[in-house]
């Protein structure tokens, strides 16, 4: 049978708002180079970079290719680089500045192209550039806009920030982006868990003991104390991150795999989630600020000997919760959930225990059996494990039990498939308008009345961070916050 033709997409206009800023050169164009050299950017499609600085088009691409050689961990083809650099242009715009932006009359083509809007900038300056994207007429139905996180600090704030976009903007034109949803390995539990009846029908409160999630990261602030001291790990990693990859894990199967179903099941796992309150917090969480250590043989200095540090700070930067979710599926089934920054290694895993058997057979091997469980990896090293248990092979009379691992690497399984991160599927999923992957308001609104719970309880106790030195796992209480429940952190 013949294949079938690629399907084909309008082409974009492309507009970043902070082309020259961090996001723009750590991440966006080296994803969309990534796109360009997989053929997977529209024949037409543009890329117009906007930032207030001055530069021309031909500056603008030499520092393109510049932040290319620096990010970007595959060699730069230079045929690639010819069809890649020939997308893209540049534009002087003050986004705080209405008038400016009637520059984009001239250059946009509405009729053939999409506007696909994306705001890398502080969220301070997304009324700014909506204001002015309809001052200039330039926007249609079509047009779209994509939004970065953080999307506000609370349930306020974020709720300014969406009421302003949507005065020029329909919900259906807003792409939230979360860039863990689109990782492979977040994406395969939708596959894991509704492809497979082996876990489908093993997924709840009568086969799991409880679940972990862990976003270990190993750098500190990295000239950010500023940002990051009005911020803190809970509402900079977990109101988000962890969230999303905790609504993954838990929701329930959706209709179709289209946006609406995703969206629906989701909010319901975060509608769900046992508020934690001023009177539940202390055995419930646990926050961490890291003090001077070391971390793969070198000295790090601790949160408050950061350079610009808040001496009196008592922003946390871990944090450790258990998760309850009240509803049939999950009843009785603690979620465990970390993330911290200085910590031992740079990790991000999912792991699912399921319970022990009730009688074991096999004491001469083990006094108690080992639990099964099943084991994501997010990152460094994407893939999928499950520990099972095997007789040791061998004559001798008494059957030998031993932990043995069936390994799913990505790498390893799927050697002739690419493996993207997670801001390529984003950036091209917006620019093909599948809102799928991306975050409704109603979701990250939702979330926002959980998180904002947990810090009103922390400003109640006004309890200080617990300190954790730098290249451990965290801090003493976030073992003994599973130990409460003859469980430990998996390490």
């Amino acid at each position: 049978m013949p294949l079938k033709d690629k399907k084909s997409y309008k082409p974009c206009d492309l507009i970043i708002y902070g082309a020259l800023g961090d996001l723009s050169r750590r991440k966006l164009f080296i994803s969309l180079y990534r796109l360009e050299n997989a053929n997977l950017l529209e024949a037409d499609t543009r890329i117009l970079g906007v930032d207030r600085h001055d530069n021309d088009n031909a500056v603008f691409t030499a520092f393109v290719l510049k932040n290319l050689q620096e990010f970007l961990n595959d060699k730069i083809e230079n045929s690639v680089w010819q069809r890649f650099s020939a997308r893209l242009s540049y534009l002087k715009i003050d986004l705080t500045q209405q008038d400016q932006y009637l520059q984009l009359k001239a250059v946009l083509t509405p009729h053939t192209r999409v506007a696909v809007n994306y705001f890398a900038v502080s969220p301070v300056l997304f009324k700014n550039i909506c204001h002015g994207l309809q001052h200039a007429g330039v926007l249609n139905q079509e047009s779209r806009m994509v939004m970065e996180k953080p999307i506000g600090h609370d349930l306020q704030s974020c709720k300014e920030i969406n009421d302003a976009v949507a005065k020029v903007f329909s919900e259906a034109q807003v792409f939230r982006i979360d860039h863990y949803l689109g990782k492979e390995t977040v994406l395969n539990l939708l596959a894991l868990r509704f492809a497979n009846s082996i876990f489908t029908t093993n997924w709840d409160h009568n086969t799991i003991d409880h679940i972990q999630v862990t976003v270990a990261e190993e750098v500190g602030i990295e000239g950010r104390f500023e940002y990051f001291d009005k911020t803190g790990q809970l509402r900079d990693m977990l109101q988000n991150h962890l969230l999303q990859i905790l609504t993954f894990i838990a929701m329930e199967p959706p209709v179709n795999l289209e946006a609406k179903s995703i969206r629906n099941e989701k909010i319901k796992v975060l509608e769900a989630l046992r508020p934690i309150t001023a009177s539940n917090a202390d055995e419930k969480t646990v926050r961490g600020q890291y003090s001077a250590g070391f971390l793969k043989g070198s000295a790090v200095p601790g949160y408050l000997e950061e350079d610009g540090a808040d001496v009196d700070s008592s922003t946390e930067s871990f944090v450790a919760l258990r998760v309850d979710i009240d509803n049939w599926r999950w009843a009785g089934v603690p979620f465990y959930l970390r993330t911290g920054k200085r910590m031992t290694h740079k990790r991000t895993e999912i792991v699912i225990y399921f319970k022990q058997l009730p009688h074991n057979i096999f004491g001469d091997s083990f006094r108690e059996l080992p639990q099964n469980k099943l084991t994501i990896h997010l990152q460094p090293n994407e893939g999928v494990d499950v520990q099972i248990l095997n007789k040791v092979p061998g004559i001798d009379e008494h059957i030998k039990l031993q932990k043995t691992k069936l390994d799913l690497s990505f790498s390893e399984t799927f050697k002739k498939s690419s493996i993207f991160g997670g801001y390529e599927k984003l950036v091209l999923e917006a620019m093909r308008g599948n809102p799928t992957l991306f975050l409704s308001r109603e979701e990250i609104e939702q979330a926002w009345i959980w998180v904002d719970s947990i810090q009103d309880a922390w400003q109640h106790t006004n309890e200080t961070p617990k300190q954790y030195q730098a290249g451990s796992w965290g801090p003493v209480a976030s073992v003994a916050l599973l130990a409460r429940d003859n469980r430990a952190w998996e390490e």
